[in-house]
């Protein structure tokens, strides 16, 4: 499976379509190992991984580049990752489609249709633990192989594997120790700094390519917790889940998503993402996300003047669910998040990523204006449960209306019948086309230009037929006892 990022003009259209994640794994059948003899000292047990400097400070680059003696060092410790997994028929024919032409051209015969499917992973500790992408391995029902650069090849376990970050931990069991590569501090690095990545684009097993660090904090579109690095090292199908090093030979990050038809726009989970989740998924093959069971929104220039703030930043807290840690904490209404464990919160994501990345019973430190003082409150954070109640559940959606898929939380709230079924109208911004159509916010959306509405999804379809709120709407909506019909003209 191959799927591009599109160009940034073409993305905004395939949003609604949900093609903008990469998958850089690619139908491939060959595969080729990794050596074996690479000395190195023992590893503590109780790591998962080692870190720290790699490489003493002489290897590192600093003027003319030669990757040489990182690429010797580390490319042993990078594997093929190749799994079985079921696909239709309609699927083969497509891939058999698509790459009839390749095979013809370099292997001189017809496509043969192969269930193997490649990718790229890395080592990081001795004992067989292994980094990768959660889509390399999707779908592969327990048939995940691993194959070093000396082509042995052993049968791997899945340990456990995360959708929303994109990341798993796979494992096998080799009779001697392993060379590995250790995690750095993605933190660090700086936008202009060298990055290496390696691993098997189209089937060419163990290439190494240079580049630097384009950007960092990058937003995709690939899930709630986006903050990837950007580079112009190349990535390409097959390097799904191989290494991003740094000078010093240590993994800064995990090569992921491309961008098409551009050049030099590749992606990479950064390692400290990698690093706050692998050891859930070694405890319970998953992670269990911590929340603090709040609704959150951006700050931007209007709300901060209106909250008397002299600039935007921070996160505004929109509802705070009772019976939940930052209720029992005393957050409230209105207060604006500005510092979450004494880091500064730039907005929305930056506080769902830091939220996200710690489990359930982390004691933390939240810093918020309310009224224009500063106030520090502390709790223990809770365990994300139904993904209704979700901060991610929330959309801005056009028209001045944000909305949320209704809770047993938000119907009592707001009032609203037990059998009311569709999502609530949590906020109306001051003076927007919705306000002015006498829109309120508690009111449930049943329906929109006479389509049933149950789901933020069915919500976004719609309005994305229409033309993303271009076009006018007739809402129906419930309000307390009483439904009623409210025109909204389009331009909102």
């Amino acid at each position: 499976m191959y799927v591009t990022i599109p160009s940034r003009a073409a993305a905004h259209r395939w949003i609604g379509r949900g093609l903008l994640v990469v998958s850089l794994s690619w139908a491939f059948a060959s595969v080729v190992g990794l050596h074996s003899s690479w000395a190195s000292s023992a590893e503590q047990p109780s790591r998962l991984w080692s870190e720290g400097i790699a490489l003493s400070p002489a290897a590192e680059v600093p003027n003319g580049p030669s990757f040489a003696k990182i690429a010797k060092a580390f490319v042993p410790a990078v594997v093929n990752i190749s799994t079985t997994k079921k696909r239709d028929r309609s699927s083969r024919l497509e891939q058999q489609e698509r790459f009839k032409g390749f095979f013809e051209k370099f292997f001189g015969g017809p496509y043969a249709h192969s269930n193997r499917s490649l990718g790229s992973g890395f080592v990081i500790n001795r004992a067989g633990y292994i980094l990768t992408n959660s889509h390399v391995i999707e779908g592969t029902e327990n048939s995940v192989w691993v194959t070093l650069l000396d082509k042995r090849e052993y049968r791997a376990t899945v340990v456990g594997r995360d959708e929303k970050t994109d990341i798993a931990l796979i494992k096998i069991d080799p009779p001697e120790d392993l060379p590995i590569i250790p995690l750095g501090d993605s933190e660090r690095l700086e936008i202009g700094d060298w990055v290496l990545a390696i691993g098997n684009p189209y089937g060419y097993s163990h290439s190494v390519t240079a580049g630097i660090v384009s950007a960092k904090g990058r937003e995709i579109g690939a899930g709630p917790y986006d903050n990837f690095i950007q580079t112009d090292a190349s990535i390409n199908p097959g390097n799904s889940g191989g290494p991003l090093l740094n000078t010093r030979g240590e993994a800064v990050g995990i090569s992921t998503a491309i961008v098409s038809p551009g050049q030099g726009i590749g992606f990479a989970i950064p390692i400290n993402m990698a690093k706050a989740l692998v050891p859930q998924l070694v405890a319970h093959g998953r992670v269990a996300r911590g929340w603090l069971g709040i609704n959150i929104q951006e700050v931007d220039h209007k709300t901060a003047r209106a909250f008397g703030l002299s600039e935007p930043g921070g996160a505004l807290v929109t509802n705070v669910l009772e019976g939940n840690s930052a209720f029992e904490a005393g957050i409230q209404e209105g207060d604006v998040i500005v510092a979450f464990n004494h880091r500064a919160v730039d907005g929305v994501r930056s506080l769902q990523r830091a939220v996200a990345t710690l489990s359930a019973g982390s004691e933390v430190e939240l810093d918020v204006l309310r009224d224009g003082k500063r106030k520090t409150f502390q709790l223990v954070i809770g365990e994300r449960g139904s993904e209704k109640y979700s901060v991610e559940r929330e959309i801005q959606a056009g028209f001045g209306l944000r909305l949320e898929e209704i809770t047993e939380v938000l119907r009592e709230r707001y009032n609203a019948p037990a059998t009311t079924s569709g999502i609530v109208i949590t906020r109306v911004e001051h003076d927007s086309v919705a306000s002015k159509a006498g829109v309120e916010r508690g009111d449930v959306i049943l329906e929109v230009n006479r389509q049933s509405v149950k789901t933020l999804r069915d919500y976004l379809r719609l309005m994305r037929d229409l033309g993303h709120s271009g076009g006018s709407i007739l809402l129906l909506v419930q309000r307390a006892d009483r439904t009623l019909y409210i025109a909204l003209k389009g331009g909102g």
